[in-house]
């Protein structure tokens, strides 16, 4: 006699997720009530109920110091609003699944349309489904009863129609109603995929199983949808029985056998399973027949051990984790923190759903079925062999600066943690390192330790190579009067430091404007991009001088070009001394108005006459452009004006 459990059998993601909160609220403390049975297996329900969690079926029955848990398939919209009027502190174990068709059908009556929905009206999960559509809305068990639904509403025809299924709803069933869809209807008619993935797989599996079978035994609560479904197709190939705990075995006629098989519904955990096991080992020696039905299922699970590498396809994500298919009676779960090393991604952006991943087992847990799982162990291992050939070729990688470290950062390079000391981060010794964290960064490895699985890079070293190439470039081209733009890199007393691709050139304090500047910062500052030339260069010393002075830009030649000697001028004054006052007469010209030509009269203190700011008139007595001065005279003026009066009083 052989024995096989078929492929997908037992817990289902939703179902374990629900029970798993239960457990966890349990070793909170305090007290927990379940919004009926949890899920639908017997068994766990009188494991929790032990546990001091008491199952209320009205909202009216929940006590003020009781942490209520929403089943795991759902409640109607009524029951929410009725929590948050009441105020009551809830969690909500609702399958996400489920979830998932409470949206659609609200989305869809919204709407407009007509809601269609497959399952059992009497089911819970159905009644919550209706509960959330606020629009019309129709549940059918079969092909039959789609039929006669069509038939009695005509009106359909001028409407818009939503199809949903219950998510244990038979597959099998689900088909020959979507085949039945009127043609006329076909065209208003959207229909949603909404059986469970895990329903789906579990129930094809065990109709494969059964195929092959002499009977076939089912394993479930005797109110669980999804099981009996399981038992309605598996029955329509062999002889099968539905049970829901070992001790029903004793009444099942194996007589005959040859091939035995076993599925289990979503409901059913695991050691349930192993359970129907032993004891069908039991009754098989007590008929004499030495059948090692627990080995037999062992051997018929794809064995993992902690540390093995494996291959799995995501089945579901959500913000937290993801939910792995890895052939194995276990659920695989990926948590974020072994999805990825980049805090900033979520689930959704590492993997998607039918994906197929690499992964390593972390750890194994055969009584609850769960297997948790890493991804970023498989590229870190990936990763470091991509690492330990760069640092072989010496070739330069790309990453993300992670994190600041003591004595440094950690940059992600193939899902990597490459070290880069302080000190080759490229920054200068007093500044902040938390500056790069989140920046793309390119570097070159200098350490590798396979055994460890630690690496070395630094950023200044690629930084050093860039700049060098840059330095030969221009070297190779660079010529006096060359015009290049740059970026203000530093700024000293005497001038500013422009980077004109990887080398610096200096622009002296007095190439930087026309006029008397007593430092660089009143003209540029760093960061600013410069227009500038090349006035000299020296090869041997690296010394590059620099020009931003535009000869066009000359005031001098602006004066020139406009002013002689006996004009006029309107000046302001800039500046007063001893010996006189200093005016601008167009910007970067000034001119000197000595004390002696301030007024006809002697003046012993310049301030007394005149004073910064002030706007004169006076006469170009004098021009000097090579050494740039300029006198002026207002007393010239004076003198003009009497001479003038003379010359009227003598007519």
């Amino acid at each position: 006699m052989s024995i096989e459990v078929a492929k997908s059998a037992g817990f289902c993601f939703g179902v374990d997720r629900a029970v798993k909160l239960v457990y966890e609220e349990i070793e909170k403390g305090g007290k927990v009530a379940t919004f009926g049975p949890i899920i639908h297996n017997t068994s766990v329900v009188n494991e929790i109920e032990s546990k001091g969690v008491r199952i209320v079926n009205d909202l009216s029955e929940l006590r003020n110091d009781e942490r209520l848990i929403l089943r795991s398939h759902g409640v109607g919209k009524n029951i929410y609003d009725k929590l948050n009027e009441m105020g009551n502190d809830y969690i909500d174990a609702t399958c996400p699944f489920v979830a998932r068709i409470h949206k659609i059908v609200r989305e869809q009556s919204e709407n407009g349309k007509i809601v269609l929905i497959a399952g059992d009206r009497e089911h819970p999960e159905v009644d919550a489904i209706v509960k959330h559509c606020p629009g019309e809305c129709y549940v059918f068990a079969d092909e039959e009863e789609l039929k006669e639904i069509f038939q009695k509403n005509y009106g359909f025809l001028k409407k818009k129609v939503a199809i949903v299924a219950q998510t244990t709803y038979n597959i099998i069933v689900w088909n020959k109603c979507i085949d039945i869809i009127p043609d006329t209807l076909k065209d208003v008619t959207e229909i949603f995929q909404t059986i469970c993935n895990a329903t789906s797989d579990r129930q094809t599996a065990a109709i494969e199983l059964a195929r092959r079978s002499d009977v076939m035994i089912v394993i479930g609560g005797k109110h669980s949808s999804n099981t009996i479904k399981l038992f309605s197709v598996c029955s329509k190939y062999c002889r099968t029985y539905h049970i829901e705990n070992s001790d029903e075995l004793y009444d099942i006629d194996l007589s005959g056998a040859s091939d035995i098989g076993i599925t289990a519904g979503a409901s059913t955990p695991a050691y349930i399973i192993k359970e129907v096991i032993q004891k069908m080992s039991e009754i098989q020696k007590t008929q004499e027949e030495e059948i090692n039905f627990a080995e037999a299922l062992e051997q018929s699970f794809k064995k993992i051990h902690t540390g093995e590498r494996i291959k799995g396809i995501i089945v579901a994500v959500n913000n937290s984790e993801a939910i792995v298919d890895i052939g194995t009676k276990h659920t695989g779960f990926i948590s974020l923190s072994e999805l990825t090393n980049d805090p900033s991604k979520k689930p959704a952006d590492v993997v998607s759903v039918g994906e197929e991943v690499d992964l390593v087992v972390i750890k194994i847990n055969d009584q609850d079925g769960i297997a948790t799982l890493s991804k970023k162990k498989v590229d870190e291992m990936v990763g470091f062999d991509n690492i330990v050939k760069a640092m072989e070729e010496g070739k330069i990688l790309e990453g993300t600066v992670q994190r600041a470290v003591k004595g440094g950062v950690i940059v992600l390079v193939d899902g990597v943690g490459v070290f880069v000391p302080a000190s080759h981060t490229g920054l200068g010794r007093d500044e902040d390192i938390e500056k790069l964290v989140k920046q793309q960064v390119s570097l070159k490895l200098i350490d590798v330790i396979p055994q460890r699985r630690r690496a070395v890079g630094s950023i200044k070293l690629v930084q050093k190579a860039i700049r060098e190439e840059a330095q030969k470039k221009f070297w190779d081209t660079a010529e006096v009067g060359a015009v290049y733009k740059g970026e203000v890199k530093s700024i000293t007393n005497y001038g500013a430091f422009v980077d004109l691709g990887g080398i610096d050139g200096m622009v002296h304090v007095s190439e930087l404007s026309w006029k008397r500047i007593k430092h660089p910062s009143e003209v540029v500052k760093v960061g600013d991009v410069l227009e500038v030339y090349i006035k000299e260069l020296n090869r041997e010393t690296g010394r590059i001088s620099l020009g931003y002075k535009k000869s066009e830009d000359n005031p001098w030649e602006k004066f020139k070009a406009s002013y002689n000697v006996g004009d006029v001028v309107k000046a302001t004054v800039v500046s007063i001394t001893p010996f006189g006052a200093f005016a601008s007469i167009i910007d970067g010209v000034d001119g000197l108005i000595h004390i002696s030509q301030i007024a006809n009269q002697r003046v012993d203190n310049v301030k007394d006459v005149l004073t910064v700011g002030q706007e004169v008139e006076a006469k170009i007595t004098e021009c000097d452009i090579e050494n740039k001065r300029v006198s002026l005279s207002m007393r010239a003026l004076l003198a003009d004006e009497n001479a003038a009066d003379e010359a009227e009083d003598n007519e």
